[in-house]
C-alpha cells in the first residue's frame, strides 16, 4: 500500500491526537509501533559565530536529553559578519563539524559570490570539506565546473560525506527518514549563481518523495530555503506543504521567520509541521515528533531554546573560536578603505537621524541604492529607518568597526514594489511625529520629501519627487529598504501589507556591509546635507530653492523664529535679534535673571529684555558705555565675537584656533576677533567669498540664520566627540 493511503487511513484519529490526547481506539500494540524523535535546526545563521560556544554548549546539552535526533541547516552560512569576509565559509564549516550536523541545504547567499574573481570555488570548498552531505533537490550545478564529481542529481540511501544530493536517507534509532533540500529559485535574481540553474520547486519536490516512498520510507523532512511566507508566487514552506502530499516536517529558512511554535498545514488530515529559528545561531530549534506506524505524524511539540549569550560555553567551541575572533576583531580596526572628511552625523535631537536628514542617512540610502541597482536595475529609490542607525562616524578613516557599530543589527536589503499612493503613506508615516523624533523617521536616496511640519499628522506630505518627477499615485515604484522596514516594522502599514501580498524580495547582503562596500568605493567623504529631506515653514518671502531655506527651517522648528507670515531674508539682523536667536540656540534659561545693566533698552520687549539679561549674565555680550545698541545692525565680526563666548559658555572651553584663516581682509582687527572669525571658518559655521570674510559687512537674517543653525549642530558634534 502506498504511504498516502496509509495515512489517509489514519486521518480519523488525528482531531484527538494532534493535541497529545491519545484515542481510547488505539490499542497498546498500536501504541508499541509508533516511532518517536527529535529534530534540532537552526538557519540563516549568517557567519554570527560571536556566541557559538553557548550555541554549541546548549545543543550538546539538549542532544543528550533526546539521543534520537537529526541536526539540520536551512541555509544562508554565507555572508553577514566578518567571520565570513575574513574566513570565506570555513570558520562557519569548522564549528558545523564539530558539531556533527547531518545535512544542510543551501541559502540563496551560498550563492554570492558567482560574480567574484574565484566564481564559486569557495563554496565548493565549503562543500568538499563538510563532514555531512548537502540537500537540494532543485539546484543544477552541471554547468559550473567547480562542482564536477560533487553532486549527484539523486536520492540515495548511503550518502557520502561532502557531496551534494536531491535527498538522503538517515537511520535513527533502527528507522529510516527521508531528508531532501529546496532552495529558493528566486536566488536567480537576488544572488549571483551565474552558470548555476534552478528547477521548480514542487516539481522536485514531488520526485524526491516519490523517490523516498519507492524506498519504503514514509517519515519525509523537506529542509528548505524558500521562506515560510515568501512571494507565493515563486515559493514559500507553506504552498509547499499543500502542494506536496507525503511531507511530514519542513525544516524552513530565508525569511528569518520566529516561529515560536510550529505552524501546522493540514492539521486535521495529513498535518505537516513548519520550523523556523529566526536567524544568527539567536535560538536552537527543537522538534520532537512521534509518528505511527504509517507514518503519520500523531503527536509533536516544538519549542525555541534561546541561546543566552551570557551562558555556558562548551570548552572546545570556546578554544576554536579564540583564534577566529582575534583575526576578526583585528580586522574591526582596520580602515573601509573610506576617509571622514567631515563629522557623519549619526546624532539625535532635532535635525538627528530620527528628525531630519542627515550626512551619514545620505549614504547609508545612497550604498543601499547601488547594490539594490545591481540587482535590479529598476530600483529608483532606497529609504533606511533613522532607528536603525545607532551612531556617528567621527573624521579620520572609517573603521569595519566604526560601521558595525552604526548599523549593529546586520539587518538584509529588501526590494520591495510600491504604488505611488502606498509610497505616499510610508512617508506620511515617516513624518507624522515631526519634529519629535520617530525611530520610523525615513532618509532617502533617488527622492525628495518635502512636507510640512505643522499640519495634521497624515496630511503633512508636500511633494515626493523622484528623479525631478512627482510621485504618481497610480504608478507602481521599486524602492529598496531594510528587512525590518520592508515587513511593516515602526508600523509601516502600506509596506507591510506589499510584503503580504508578495511584492517583496530579500536578496539579502546586510546593511554593514552594503556600507562599508559604499565608503570604500566613496575614498573621501565630504558629503553634507543636500536638501532631500526638507520640512517647509510658512514665511511667503522665502523661496522653497533658496539657499537659507533648510537653515531657517531649522531654526524655525527649533522654535527660534517668530511665528510670522514673513522671515524677511535679506533684511539687516539686529543686535537684540542676534542675541534672542543664540539664547534660544543655547537654551538658556531667563527665568530668576536680573535684568541687563543697559540704559538703552526702553521700547525693547519684555522677552527680548529677558534674553538679553540671561546672555549678560552668561558672559556673551558686554555692550559699550552702559549701552547695549539693541536696533543697531550686526557685522559678521561682531557676529564671530559673540559667538565664540557662546561657544565657551555651552563647552566651558575657550576656543583657539589652530590656524589664523585664510581671509586677506582682516585689517587691523583685533587678535580675539580674528581668532572667532578663525574659529567660524575651522568649524565650518560660516564662510568667506573670494579669499575674503568681510567682517565689517552686516548680517543679513537668512546669513545669521545659516550660521546660527551650523553653530548648534557643531555644538552637538562636540559633544558627541568628546564622549
Amino acid at each position: 500500500m502506498s504511504k498516502k493511503y496509509f495515512k489517509g487511513a489514519a486521518a480519523s484519529i488525528l482531531l484527538f491526537s494532534i493535541a497529545g490526547v491519545t484515542p481510547a481506539a488505539v490499542s497498546a500494540e498500536e501504541a508499541s509501533k509508533d516511532f518517536s524523535m527529535t529534530v534540532f535546526h537552526n538557519n540563516d545563521s549568517h557567519a554570527h559565530l560571536e556566541n557559538i560556544a553557548q550555541f554549541a554548549a546548549l545543543l550538546k546539552e539538549k542532544q543528550a536529553e533526546h539521543p534520537n535526533n537529526v541536526l539540520l541547516h536551512a541555509g544562508d552560512v554565507f555572508s553577514g559578519t566578518l567571520y565570513f569576509n575574513e574566513f570565506i565559509g570555513q570558520a562557519d564549516l569548522a564549528f558545523m563539524n564539530y558539531l556533527g550536523y547531518d545535512a544542510m541545504t543551501f541559502g540563496n547567499h551560498e550563492f554570492d559570490l558567482g560574480t567574484s574573481p574565484e566564481g564559486h570555488k569557495p563554496l565548493a570548498d565549503f562543500i568538499k570539506g563538510a563532514k555531512f552531505p548537502l540537500v537540494s533537490a532543485n539546484v543544477d550545478f552541471t554547468e559550473d565546473k567547480n562542482f564536477d564529481g560533487l553532486q549527484e542529481r539523486k536520492v540515495v540511501a548511503e550518502p557520502e560525506d561532502g557531496k551534494i544530493y536531491n535527498g538522503i536517507v538517515k537511520e535513527i534509532n533502527g528507522e529510516k527518514v527521508g531528508i531532501f533540500g529546496l532552495t529558493t529559485a528566486e536566488t536567480a535574481d537576488i544572488s549571483s549563481p551565474e552558470a548555476i540553474q534552478f528547477t521548480n520547486y514542487v516539481t522536485e519536490a514531488k520526485a524526491a518523495v516519490a523517490a523516498f516512498e519507492e524506498m519504503g520510507i514514509n517519515k519525509i523532512i523537506a529542509v528548505t530555503h524558500i521562506g515560510f511566507d515568501d512571494n507565493p508566487a515563486i515559493d514559500n514552506d507553506q504552498e509547499l506543504a499543500k502542494q506536496v502530499p507525503g511531507i511530514d516536517i519542513i525544516v524552513g529558512g530565508h525569511t528569518h521567520s520566529k516561529l515560536e511554535e510550529p505552524y501546522v498545514v493540514n492539521k486535521d488530515k495529513e498535518p505537516v509541521i513548519i520550523v523556523q529559528t529566526n536567524e544568527y545561531h539567536k535560538f536552537l530549534g527543537q522538534l520532537d515528533v512521534t509518528f505511527d506506524e504509517n507514518g503519520v505524524i500523531k503527536d509533536y511539540k516544538g519549542v525555541l531554546h534561546t541561546v543566552d549569550k551570557e551562558g555556558a560555553k562548551d570548552p572546545e567551541a570556546e578554544k576554536m573560536l579564540a583564534p577566529y575572533t582575534k583575526q576578526v576583531n583585528d580586522t574591526m580596526a582596520k580602515p573601509t578603505g573610506g576617509t571622514a572628511d567631515v563629522f557623519l552625523s549619526g546624532l539625535r535631537g532635532l535635525g538627528g537621524v530620527r528628525a531630519g536628514e542627515t550626512n551619514l542617512g545620505n549614504i547609508i540610502t545612497d550604498g543601499m541604492l547601488e547594490k539594490a541597482k545591481e540587482i535590479d536595475p529598476n530600483v529608483a529609490i532606497a529609504f533606511q529607518n533613522g532607528g536603525g542607525i545607532r551612531a556617528s562616524i567621527k573624521t579620520g578613516p572609517i573603521t569595519y568597526g566604526e560601521v558595525l557599530t552604526v548599523l549593529p543589527f546586520g539587518n538584509n536589503l529588501a526590494i520591495i514594489e510600491l504604488s505611488g499612493a502606498e509610497l505616499k503613506e510610508t512617508f506620511e508615516h515617516s513624518v507624522k511625529e515631526y519634529p519629535k523624533e520617530n525611530g520610523g523617521f525615513l532618509h532617502v536616496a533617488g527622492m525628495q520629501v518635502v512636507f510640512d511640519g505643522t499640519a495634521e499628522p497624515g496630511k503633512r506630505i508636500v511633494s515626493l519627487k523622484i528623479d525631478g518627477k512627482e510621485v504618481e499615485n497610480n504608478k507602481m515604484y521599486k524602492a529598496a529598504t531594510n528587512v525590518f522596514t520592508a515587513r511593516g516594522g515602526d508600523g509601516f502599514a502600506a509596506l507591510g501589507k506589499a510584503y503580504e501580498e508578495g511584492r517583496a524580495s530579500e536578496p539579502g547582503f546586510s546593511d554593514w556591509e552594503n556600507l562599508a562596500n559604499h565608503l570604500q568605493g566613496i575614498g573621501t567623504v565630504t558629503n553634507g546635507l543636500e536638501g532631500r529631506i526638507i520640512a517647509t515653514v510658512p514665511y511667503k518671502d522665502l523661496s522653497l530653492n533658496s539657499w537659507a531655506y533648510p537653515y531657517v527651517s531649522d531654526l524655525y522648528y527649533r522654535d527660534i523664529l517668530e511665528k510670522d507670515n514673513k522671515f524677511k531674508p535679506g533684511q539687516k539682523i539686529t543686535r537684540a535679534e542676534m542675541v534672542s536667536w543664540i539664547v534660544k540656540a543655547l537654551d538658556l534659561k531667563t527665568e530668576g535673571v536680573a535684568a541687563a545693566p543697559f540704559k538703552d533698552l526702553n521700547g525693547v520687549s519684555d522677552n527680548l529684555k529677558a534674553d538679553i539679561a540671561v546672555a549678560y549674565e552668561a558672559g556673551i555680550i558686554k555692550g559699550e558705555d552702559g549701552k547695549f545698541h539693541p536696533n543697531q545692525n550686526v557685522t559678521r565680526a561682531q557676529f564671530a565675537l559673540i559667538l565664540d563666548r557662546a561657544y565657551e559658555k555651552s563647552t566651558g572651553t575657550k576656543y583657539t584656533a589652530t590656524a589664523r584663516a585664510p581671509y586677506s581682509d582682516f585689517g587691523k582687527y583685533s587678535a580675539e576677533a580674528v581668532n572667532a572669525i578663525s574659529m567660524l571658518h575651522e568649524l565650518g559655521i560660516a564662510s568667506g567669498y573670494e579669499g575674503k570674510f568681510m567682517p565689517e559687512q552686516f548680517t543679513t537674517r537668512q546669513q545669521a540664520a545659516k550660521i546660527v543653525s551650523n553653530f548648534i549642530y557643531t555644538l552637538k558634534v562636540k559633544d558627541e566627540e568628546s564622549k
